[in-house]
């Protein structure tokens, strides 16, 4: 039986979908709430949530693998007084408590869907993230998931757990939000956008790859032990993901070339220093430790995924 926690999320359901398919019958789903159309062959076991006082043991019966999926991620306009606080309750000590009650009931592996940000924010366009790069969170959310990863990797050495870490990037597809989804609805507008002189080089990681990558990691020999960086295999601009989000919709893209510079100044002097890092920095990842230690590479190309992504957002 494979658990998947936060089964209800962006990546939950699409790897739910894919296990299903790939293991008919033991597949059990982690949610917090009741799930509209659930699918057939798979179990569902309503949760409390990631709390450190969370009881796992109905959910964990039976169980030989997890693939943990659930966190507290990055929350717009977080009214929270002690952010780091928040995100440490919930992704570092909530995960232990899962972890410890997953070793206790004999499950053999534990898959850590972690995040990129605990490598840092940015890199230079020619010297990607990776694995062993040592680690540099900037923010809360960051901070948590690399404070998690070291807390499970002392949990395995004490108890045999098998640990798999997985962090990816920016992750887009099928029913994706917040800023891609904006992207999306901003080029079906036909709104200008000052985006057509960025020169910058960015990872992003399409759902069904990152799904395909977390199915392999339940059960492959060469998974457990260290970090994996996922991406599609391809690094482009913002620019360039303008355009060819804009083909894949089949809309003409209006981008007005303004300097990346002036375009982070503005965006530093309205309190914008994150989007801007985002929308005209670096961030970019070396897959090829992931490629040879599972024998993996990305089933769809970014091109492809960009067009799933088009297809949904039309429905």
């Amino acid at each position: 039986m494979i658990l998947v926690t936060g089964a209800n999320g962006f990546v939950g359901t699409a790897l739910v979908a894919r296990l299903a398919r790939e293991y008919p019958a033991a597949v059990r789903a982690a949610v917090r709430r009741p799930v509209p159309r659930p699918l057939a062959g798979v179990e569902y076991a309503e949760t409390a949530g990631l709390l450190a006082e969370a009881d796992w043991s109905k959910a964990l019966r039976g169980v030989d693998a997890i693939v943990h999926a659930a966190a507290r991620v990055h929350v717009m306009r977080d009214r929270s007084t002690d952010p780091l606080a928040e995100y440490r309750r919930v992704n570092v000590e909530g995960t232990l408590a899962l972890a410890r009650q997953a070793a206790a009931a004999g499950v053999r592996r534990l898959v850590f869907v972690s995040s990129i940000k605990v490598n840092g924010e940015a890199t230079s366009s020619d010297r990607p993230f990776t694995a062993e790069d040592a680690p540099l969170p900037q923010d809360p959310y960051g901070v948590s998931k690399l404070e998690a990863e070291q807390r499970l990797r002392e949990l395995a050495e004490a108890t045999g757990l098998e640990l798999v870490i997985v962090r990816p990037p920016l992750v887009y597809g099928p029913g994706v939000k917040a800023n891609f989804f904006s992207m999306m609805k901003w080029l079906r507008r036909g709104v200008p956008l000052p985006f057509g002189a960025i020169h910058n080089r960015r990872s992003l990681v399409g759902i069904d790859n990152l799904v395909d990558l977390l199915a392999r990691c339940v059960d492959h020999p060469g998974a457990a032990g260290g970090a994996l960086l996922v991406s599609d295999g391809e690094d482009l601009s913002t620019t360039e993901l303008l355009r060819r989000l804009g083909t894949a919709l089949g809309t003409p893209v209006r981008l007005i070339p303004i300097p990346a510079r002036v375009l982070e100044f503005t965006a530093r002097a309205a309190g914008g220093a994150k989007l801007a890092q985002r929308l005209c920095g670096s961030l970019c990842v070396d897959i090829a430790a992931t490629r040879r230690r599972l024998a993996w590479s990305p089933p769809l190309t970014l091109d492809e995924g960009l067009r799933r992504a088009a297809e949904a957002f039309d429905k």
